[in-house]
């Protein structure tokens, strides 16, 4: 249990300085570079470790495995992280971070149509709710100093494309791990993101100095390397939906690291915000865990965790 937490604790709060350190590097490097550069850094970081794994289960790769660890690393590197790094650019990294972690909800509606984990009300209450959490955040009418209409989009839409993501993930997870599949498919997405540079003519080395080159170790080889590393000893010590409490405490953790580090300012409305993404994030965990552990169950069950856990929370 000691090591359970410790490595919850690093893993979220190693994520939690993620929109920060963006927003800083953004400064300093090219959206397309500096993306580039740290899913290769964390990619390259976590293959050793994701080595050992396919030793340890004797894992076998075919050419359709290559093929969908490929997709992966498009969907993720090249559309996903570009779209959250253009919208750490454009909006507050509070902002951007509290959106951004609705997207294991939209996990679990690509999950009903690519997974057997399907949809029910319940589920599409969580979404529901951290659907309203993202209006009251951004309040449309009224935007914050620091937000924008269009660093909103970019949010959402790489919270959408990551949930996508990692629904890909969960087809394959049993057969080829998580490490190994996150690892092989950082690297190939970043590969793929050389050319790309290339054809948009971008830098690729150039902008890195010794002003800079920790704050890009730091992105690259802790927050992306370290940071799921620590993720999946997490989940090597419990299970996938204990291990995704990570994720569910970062829309508490970013705003606060964010008020600190960048002295970005959060009105009422975006703790409301907060408040209702925490409370869909904790039904979408509630139940994932129920499915785990046994047992999907029913949807009249699952409807009386959801009436519970909105009780425990006194909404």
């Amino acid at each position: 249990m000691k090591k359970l937490v410790l490595f919850i604790l690093i893993s979220s709060g190693l994520f939690s300085t993620m929109e920060v350190v963006l927003k800083i590097g953004g400064n300093h490097l090219d959206s397309y570079q500096l993306t580039m550069i740290r899913f290769l850094i964390g990619g390259a970081f976590l293959f050793p470790f994701a080595f050992r794994e396919i030793k340890k289960y004797h894992t076998v790769f075919t050419g359709k495995d290559y093929l969908h660890m490929l997709a992966m690393g498009i969907v993720c590197i090249c559309i996903s992280m570009i779209f959250f790094q253009f919208g750490v650019e454009n909006s507050k990294a509070s902002t951007a971070a509290v959106i951004f972690c609705i997207n294991p909800m939209f996990t679990m509606l690509f999950a009903h149509f690519m997974t057997e984990e399907k949809l029910n009300r319940v589920k599409l209450a969580a979404l529901g709710i951290g659907l309203l959490g993202i209006l009251f955040m951004i309040n449309p009418l009224h935007m914050d100093q620091g937000n924008t209409p269009l660093g909103v989009f970019y949010s959402v839409a790489s919270a959408v494309t990551f949930g996508l993501y990692s629904a890909m993930a969960r087809t394959s997870v049993k057969r080829l791990r998580g490490l190994t599949q996150t690892s092989i498919s950082f690297l190939m997405g970043a590969a793929v993101m050389f050319p790309i540079l290339l054809i948009l003519r971008k830098p690729v080395v150039s902008g890195i100095t010794t002003d800079n080159i920790l704050l890009v170790f730091y992105i690259g080889a802790m927050v992306t390397g370290v940071g799921y590393l620590f993720y999946f000893l997490a989940m090597e010590v419990s299970n996938a939906a204990t291990a995704s409490i990570v994720f569910f405490m970062k829309p508490a953790l970013a705003p606060i690291i964010a008020v600190v580090a960048l002295h970005e300012s959060i009105r009422f409305n975006g703790i409301i915000g907060i408040f209702l993404i925490l409370i869909g994030s904790y039904i979408n965990l509630k139940t994932q865990i129920a499915h785990r552990n046994g047992q999907s169950l029913p949807d009249d069950e699952v409807e009386k965790t959801y009436v519970n856990s909105v009780k425990e929370n006194k909404i």
